[in-house]
């Protein structure tokens, strides 16, 4: 082994949540597409439709379920694809994170998504997105488990499902209330503001990680990904 390989730190798990953290989300920018002349109360109206969310990222309401109220509510009178269509375009690559994520992979680092989500918008986003996907063989959606963040059972699905020691573990959410459950039960948790992504890597690499365990700041270089 050469001195080199032997001062590598060793591969750790990482949970990555997706919303504002590995893609922007902007739902009323892509609604604002299929309403040339938006109703003044379509802020409210969307407030409406999102009462539904819960059900829907736990898997307790269907897909078309959600969608045939979410076209009522908001008073879409065009096709129902041209709706799905925008329903499904709110996301923007955060591109400085997908870097990192490409540079944390190829150290070896476990990679794992954890995120309140549906398979609307799951399905879609890991075809549009496979570059960056690519890099998580493993994830816990909560459509999948019956369960959201920040409640304690999606986290603990994590633990057992991949046997993790979440003090060896980091986690990475843009949400306080997700942080906070992540902290009680012992990950290494680092709230993500895409516009203090430098603050991040210092994290990543001095601030939280100690010693071996840890990856050190020429391992995360600043390579290029597709769009």
């Amino acid at each position: 082994m050469t001195s080199d390989q032997s001062s590598n730190p060793p591969p750790f798990p990482i949970l990555f949540d997706i919303g504002d953290v590995l893609l922007k989300v902007d739902f009323l920018a892509s609604l604002s597409r299929i309403f040339p002349d938006p109703p003044a109360d379509l802020p409210t109206r969307f407030a409406k439709v999102l009462e539904h969310k819960d059900e829907l990222e736990t898997g307790r309401m269907a897909p078309d379920a959600f969608l045939d109220e979410a076209i009522e509510t908001l008073g879409f009178a065009g096709p129902r694809e041209e709706f799905l269509a925008a329903w499904l375009d709110v996301f923007e690559p955060i591109m400085p994170m997908w870097r990192t994520v490409a540079d944390l992979s190829a150290a070896g680092h476990r990679l794992i998504l954890f995120s309140n989500t549906n398979a609307l918008h799951m399905d879609d986003a890991l075809r549009r997105y496979a570059p960056l996907f690519r890099h998580f063989p493993e994830a816990v959606f909560s459509h999948k488990v019956g369960s959201m963040k920040p409640d304690e059972p999606m986290y603990r699905h994590a633990i057992e499902t991949f046997g993790l020691d979440p003090a060896r573990t980091l986690y990475i959410d843009d949400l306080p209330e997700n942080i906070a459950t992540g902290k009680r039960l012992g990950f290494r948790s680092w709230q993500y503001d895409a516009a203090r992504h430098d603050e991040f890597l210092g994290w990543l690499a001095e601030t939280q990680c100690r010693g071996a365990e840890c990856p050190s700041m020429s391992t995360i270089r600043q390579t290029e990904i597709p769009h």
